[in-house]
């Protein structure tokens, strides 16, 4: 008998000094991982498996859910080592009387380990290595630490691991905030995850938490009136489980993929690593932008829309909608699809013609045209929309705000087919493109995001960005394993960019010639700021894509079949929804928020011939030149008074000023 017990003394001590030698053993568990939006606020979580788990500090558990788990899991919790010898002498008994293993004689700590490391089968083996993990865990561990470890691990059932996911699950708090009757009710859900679950066998789940009350008045964490009052407070429990839809699905499939491709993370790791995600998102503008496609489009119509908003100083992405319904089609047509973007396209010729000797002034007859090029062997013909030619000159200022395709074209052929290529490229389009004369007009596909980053260049005064998604990443300890460091780099001549800007500006105006209106005519009703945008529409597509200083907004609609836009509602849509929702975000900022670099000036203008304004000039424009390419000549077109240095004033007679300040929207 003695050497029974010196050879198990030696077991035991062998056992003690090898767990002591092996060190802590890791405390990791899945976590769910948490998207923030920029101001801070959660937007979404990572789901993985139908499982919901959250790591909380034991500080942050309401006092009465640790006392009724220590009171009906592990009475003696706090004064034993690891292991209950009370418990596992009487399980021992009833097991040898019965020949089975059907007795429990668990720790917390046993229960932890095995909830950690093992698997849930009834075997000796598996009750060696749960008696060995819980000694390296009590070794290693104070007995608050292992205590929390085990009610962020527990399961509640429904998903619900830890009690942080089950206080939300069943009293929609969180666990800090328990009160006493419901953190016995949940206390007593382990024992039978399903049989106990209040949602759906209430009167077992009452039963138990009324034997869980007394147990914690016998071991005096509160008194028996206690008890009685808690198991008779009626319980607020939520009924309705179905979940949210998801507050930005496309935005959160982005920032997953700037997980994943920026981070080198896979899926298992996004979702299980219990990671704070902060974002660029701003969930007023998302709805905002929701909204709009929503309440544009005709409900019934099949037709497809994206949007992207972005910071065009950061390149924080604002905002974005990658379709109609994410329920219905989740492939994100703002960032994988690419499209033509039509006369959209035409901003970053123009850019190229400034620096090219072009003006705003610039003047080339729009009449219909068949162009040679590749040395007389191409030919191409373009037309313009609706057939409206000018028939005579007409300046580079009114060609983009009317979108002449003649003037594009041949400007695109002036200056050279490679200087557009190179614009874009320098601006952010990394899509493919060919120096061919349709360029001009957009004929190469690009994405929504791509037109975002580009028009964003022009808006930042030529300073490219790169857009993103993702500002931090915080893992569970609460260290920042990456930050976003702005990339920004100087590509464009900041006076080019800003002129071209104030070009821009014009397909609002409210008349620029006598033979048709500018693009933007039939929403510059709608908007109250100054704002630089450019329309564009192909038989497919239809674009428009915008900024100010502090926003750039791109739009697209059309069908992803590519079937062609035929209604005219249809091909209206991108110009209301872009309208509508850049009036919106732009709320209480300034009205005019660009402001001129060095390097240009202003003088006013007659649109029609390009020169100097007189006092007749009924169409006279403020508008920017790069210093010294201004015009000097006054229109000869409308008789009327001319200016001499030296005047107060150097522009239109008070009345016309007071014409166009009733006309312009800003």
């Amino acid at each position: 008998m003695i050497g029974f017990l010196a050879l198990c003394f030696a077991c035991f001590f062998g056992l003690w000094a090898y767990a002591k030698i092996a060190g802590p053993p890791p405390i990791k568990v899945p976590e769910t991982t948490i998207f923030y939006t920029a101001k801070g606020k959660v937007f979404a979580e990572a789901e993985h498996q139908s499982q919901n788990r959250f790591w909380v500090k034991i500080d942050d558990i309401s006092k009465p859910l640790i006392k009724a788990t220590v009171a009906i899991e592990d009475k003696r919790f706090f004064t034993h080592n690891g292991f209950d010898m009370r418990r596992i002498l009487g399980s021992a008994v009833a097991d040898l009387s019965s020949f089975s293993k059907a007795q429990g004689a668990s720790t917390i700590t046993m229960q932890l380990a095995r909830n950690l490391y093992l698997y849930n089968d009834k075997t000796w083996t598996r009750k060696f290595l749960e008696v060995f993990y819980a000694m390296r865990l009590e070794m290693h561990y104070s007995k608050k630490e292992i205590l929390e470890a085990y009610l962020n691990t527990i399961y509640y059932g429904n998903g619900a691991y830890g009690v942080e996911a089950a206080s939300r699950y069943y009293f929609g708090k969180e666990a800090k905030d328990l009160t006493l009757s419901e953190a016995s009710l949940l206390a007593g859900i382990p024992k039978g995850p399903t049989y106990y679950a209040p949602d759906e066998n209430f009167d077992n789940a009452k039963k138990r938490q009324r034997l869980i009350l007394n147990e914690m008045a016998k071991d005096h964490y509160i008194s028996k009136k206690e008890a009685v009052q808690a198991y008779h407070t009626p319980l607020h429990l939520l009924t309705n489980h179905e979940s949210p839809p998801r507050k930005a699905p496309y935005f959160e499939d982005m920032v997953q993929k700037e997980l994943r491709d920026r981070l080198h993370m896979d899926e298992k790791t996004i979702a299980t690593s219990g990671l704070k995600i902060y974002t660029t998102l701003d969930l007023d503008l998302q709805k905002k932008a929701e909204f709009w496609v929503k309440h544009v489009i005709n409900p019934d119509s099949t037709i497809q829309a994206a949007l992207v908003a972005m910071d065009p100083k950061t390149g924080a992405v604002k905002a974005l909608v990658g379709g109609r319904d994410y329920q219905k089609d989740a492939y994100n047509m703002a960032t994988s699809a690419k499209r033509q973007p039509g006369s959209s396209f035409k901003p970053f010729l123009y850019y190229a013609a400034l620096k090219n000797g072009f003006t705003p002034s610039t003047l080339l007859t729009s009449e219909p045209t068949t162009f040679r090029y590749d040395d007389g062997r191409g030919k191409y013909s373009p037309e313009n929309f609706g057939g409206y030619y000018a028939d005579g000159p007409i300046t580079l200022m009114q060609a983009l705000a009317l979108s002449d395709n003649i003037y594009a074209v041949k400007t695109h052929l002036a200056i050279g087919m490679d200087k557009l290529v190179d614009a874009a490229r320098k601006m952010g389009i990394t899509s493919p493109l060919s120096p061919i004369p349709s360029l001009a007009l957009g004929t190469k596909e690009v994405s929504v995001l791509e037109m975002a980053r580009a028009y964003s260049t022009i808006a930042n005064l030529g300073t490219r960005v790169t857009p993103h998604f993702i500002t931090k990443v915080v893992d569970k300890s609460g260290n920042t394993i990456y930050e976003w460091q702005p990339k920004k780099e100087k590509v464009l001549d900041p006076a080019t960019s800003f002129v071209l800007s104030q070009l821009m500006t014009g397909i609002f105006d409210p008349k620029l010639n006598d033979y048709t209106k500018v693009t933007g005519y039939s929403v510059r009703n709608l908007l109250s700021h100054k704002v630089a945008a450019k329309t564009g529409s192909t038989d497919t597509d239809s674009w428009m894509v915008g900024f100010t200083p502090q926003l750039t907004t791109a739009v697209w609609v059309g069908y992803k079949d590519h079937a062609s836009i035929k209604t005219y509602p249809d091909a209206t849509y991108s110009k209301k929804i872009w309208a509508n929702f850049m009036e919106e975000a732009l709320a209480g900022k300034p009205k005019n928020s660009f402001k001129a670099p060095d390097g240009v000036v202003k003088v006013w203008v007659d649109p029609d011939t390009g020169k100097l304004a007189t006092d007749a000039c009924p169409n006279a424009r403020l508008t920017y030149y790069l210093e010294g390419t201004e015009p000097t000549e006054y229109c000869d077109k409308h008789k009327g008074r001319r200016y001499v240095p030296g005047e107060k004033d150097h522009g239109p007679t008070d009345d016309l000023l007071n014409r166009l300040k009733n006309l312009l929207p800003w």
